[in-house]
This record gives C-alpha cells, structure tokens and sequence, in this order.
C-alpha cells in the first residue's frame, strides 16, 4: 500500500468510527508507563481519545512510513473535537523524548508534588509564555516536552539571573548568548526576551541533538556543556562501556546527573497531573501575546499606559529591557496581550505627545557628578541613579554614556542604534570630603594634582530584580 492512498478525510471518519473500540484496547492492554496515562483525568473526555488515536493509528496501516507529522495533521483535520482544549494536552500529545524511569525521577517527582504552590505559580508565569514555545516547537518537529524545561531552568521566571551569570528563562551566559546573536548591552539583554530567548534555545538544543543524536545526551549537553558530554563519551568508549544518559552520569556533576531526572519528573506529572494530585491551571490553546514593531524611542511607563497594562504586567512581557525608555530600531518589538495589543494602537493614533522623556549623555570629564548633572537636566540625582542603575556613593568615570530627560533640543531625536549598541559606564567609589580635602593637601605638597591620584573601581549591580538561581553552566 502506498503512503498517500487513504486520504485524510478519509482516515478521520474511519477514526471516529474505531474510536471506541481503540479507547477499550488502549485501556485494557497499554503497559503501565512511567508516567501515567498521557492525559488529565478531569479534561473533556474527547482529549483522551485524540491522545488514543495518535497513539493506534499506525496499527491500520501497516506501512512503517506513516509519520507522526500526519498523524497530528489528521487530528486538527478531524474538527475541533480533536483538537487539545488546553496547551497542557498539546503539549502531553507530542512528548517524543525516550522515557527515564530510575530513583531520581522519583525523588524529584516527589519533591515538586509535595509543593503545590510552588506549581501554582511557576504554571501561572508559563501561562504568558509556553503557548509561543510549544508553537515554535512544533513548527520546528520537537518533542513538545521540551517546553517544560524552563520549569528546571528559571521556574519560566524571565528575569531569573544565576550566580554563574546565566539569564532569562532558557539561562544563557553572556558568552553563549552573544554566540547565538542575543544582543546584550546597556538597554537590552535579549536572554531576557521571550522571542529571542526561545528562537536561541531551541536552535541551540537541536544542534545539540544533531550532534549526539540522542535528546537526553543534548539535555546533558545544554546543562554540562557538549566539550564536557563529549569527553565522557570518549571515556566511556575507552572503557568498552555504552555511551547513553545513565551510563554516563556517574562521570557528570550532580546538577547535570539530575537534570534529565527533573524534566522526566516534569513530564510524569504533566502526563497525568491527577494521578499524583496536583491541579493545573487551565491554559488556552491559543496565543497569549502578539508582537507590535517598534521603530522610533518610547518610554516604558508610556508604552504600558498607552496598551493599558500595569508596569509588572508589561514587564514580565517585555523583560529584556533594562532601561526606562525602549530604543527603537527596525528590529524593536514589543510583546503585549492580544486584547491589550488593540488598545495601543487605538490610543497611540490619538497620543498626540513624544514618546519618549529620554536621550543620552556622554560624560567627557571625571568632573561631571551625578549632582552637577541632576542639576543641568531638571531632575534629582535620585532619578538619575534609578535610571541607570549607578550605585549609591559612586561617580562615573569619564566615557560613561547615561540617560537624561530629554530637553527642548533634543525633544524630537531618538537614541541612534549606534549608541545603543556602544554605550558604557564605568564607576568610581566617591571619597568623603574629608579625605578628598586631606588628599588634595598630600598632592599638592607631593606636586602633583589630586585629580591624578589612584581611583578604585567598582562593580554595578547585576542582579535587576529577579530571581537568584545557582545551577552549573560550564558552558551556557
């Protein structure tokens, strides 16, 4: 028989006709896996079935092409009855990672049902984010579990920042980041950014399993690192043992040993969240945000009112900039609810004022404090610490580029890609005035300039507000 010879509309009514009688197969003859039965007990009964069909219809067809791509088009082509009410049932409907079963899958599912509300809310930020990832998965032929990894990374927390210096909800280091063309600089960090992020992740992940050709071994990768993953193949090898995830993982380090364990725990209790008593909230089937280009400067507190939003809420959308005002550009986007994205449009046609409060400054002189410039702009030094995140008790260093409110002349000119793109700022820890004085009498009698003296540096802030992980990133 020829791959193409029943049609589609075809095998979807022989489906709804065998319906039953797979549904009584599936349940009186499947093996108990794992994880349990691949659906939510308290979903509509027809999200079982779609899950039974997927599962039976290459048994009529004996031809071993049948691919699954086709399987899946039949159900969305069957009608919405077979289609997933929610991204959990899509998500459950597409898992294609082998499954791990060993005493470390347990103790983590163990671990993550012993705490509900901590589920609560890591499915509560998921739900902004996981319809766009489980589509990006798709379109790419992914297995669809591999949106539940930024539970293990950030708890889909885009603002988490490790101790290793890994960002946003996939936890890219800078290093890795900038090799997958995630901008990084003083007015964005795209390891934030739930697009870029993602488009990063994924394209990352799948090199990973072209490399090893094994999604366990690329999870160990992305975690480890593939230098490291490949080393301990090349030893295993040396060794006559076999090369897979487990026999391996005696040479891994125990946050890399348990991270398949913990998305294989994941994927258990999204298989069947019933079984082990946990609630998922109900998450549409459909997108969350859509994206609006940006071309010219817009403040962030004038974006967020102008789509109606609260600050937070259009943060946690937008969480790669690190500015009060967002630079424009042909590559500018801005995330905003659907209902919300309606409501900007609307308002911006009628604004009828700059969008932005916000240029930029140079400081070419170790002289230009923080209180001589608050001063020169109309503003406070408060303000302009804020602004650019400039430590308490600091001065900048000749060089720095910061934010200050736009004045009459600068009302109508947006901060160039060029600036953005360069900008730096450096800092100096200030000296009391006392010793400032004192020094300056040690340099005079010494003949030279109290400008000239040494100046230590300090570290600006890194973390900005989010969530502090530590996990091993040797590599990402």
């Amino acid at each position: 028989m020829h791959e193409n010879t029943i049609k589609p509309s075809t095998l979807a009514a022989l489906v709804l006709a065998l319906a039953p009688a797979l549904s009584h197969a599936f349940e009186s003859t499947a093996p108990e896996p794992t994880m349990a039965a691949p659906f939510d007990s308290a979903a509509p009964a027809l999200i079982p079935m779609a899950a039974v069909v997927t599962a039976k219809l290459p048994t009529l067809n004996n031809n071993s092409q049948f691919k699954t791509d086709k399987l899946l088009k039949v159900n969305a082509d069957a009608g919405d009855g077979y289609r997933d009410a929610d991204v959990w049932g899509r998500i459950r409907s597409g898992y294609a990672i082998p499954d791990l079963s060993n005493p470390l899958v347990a103790k983590h599912v163990s671990w993550y049902t012993t705490r509900p509300d901590d589920i609560a809310r890591t499915t509560a930020r998921a739900s902004r984010y996981i319809f766009h990832v489980v589509q990006e998965l798709e379109k790419r032929g992914m297995p669809t579990e591999l949106a539940l990894l930024p539970i293990i990374e950030s708890g889909f927390n885009p603002q988490a920042f490790s101790s290793a210096s890994a960002a946003g909800m996939w936890q890219f280091v800078p290093a890795t980041g900038r090799d997958f063309n995630l901008k990084q600089n003083m007015f964005k960090d795209d390891r934030r950014g739930v697009l870029a992020s993602t488009d990063a992740a994924l394209t990352y992940l799948q090199r990973l399993y072209d490399m090893f050709g094994d999604w366990q071994l690329a999870l160990a990768a992305y975690n480890w690192g593939e230098g490291s993953v490949q080393r301990a193949i090349k030893k295993n090898q040396a060794m006559g043992k076999p090369t897979d995830f487990e026999s391996l993982a005696e040479l891994m380090p125990a946050e890399t040993r348990n991270y398949v364990p913990k998305l294989q725990a994941v994927k258990n209790i999204i298989a069947n969240p019933g079984h082990y008593g946990v609630s998922l909230a109900l998450v549409d089937n459909q997108p969350y945000f859509t994206a609006i280009d940006k071309t010219s400067d817009i403040d962030m507190t004038i974006a967020a009112q102008l789509a109606e939003l609260s600050m937070d809420e259009f943060k946690a959308l937008n969480p790669q900039f690190n500015r009060p005002v967002i630079t424009g550009g042909e590559k500018t986007k801005i995330l905003l609810p659907q209902e919300n994205a309606a409501k900007f449009t609307s308002n911006l046609a009628q604004w009828g004022r700059a969008l932005s409060t916000w240029t930029t400054h140079k400081i070419t002189s170790a002289r230009e404090r923080i209180d001589t410039l608050a001063s020169r702009f109309g503003t406070t030094p408060d303000v302009l610490r804020q602004a650019n995140n400039i430590p308490q008790k600091t001065s900048l260093v000749a060089g720095s580029t910061i934010l200050v409110p736009k004045t009459s002349a600068s009302l109508d000119i947006d901060i160039t890609s060029d600036i953005a793109d360069n900008a730096t700022m450096g800092f100096v820890a200030d000296r009391p005035e006392r010793a400032q004085r004192s020094s300056n009498r040690k340099a005079s009698k010494n003949g030279r300039n109290a400008a000239d003296a040494p100046i230590s540096l300090v570290k600006p802030r890194v973390a900005r507000g989010g969530a502090s992980r530590n996990p091993v990133k040797a590599k990402r």
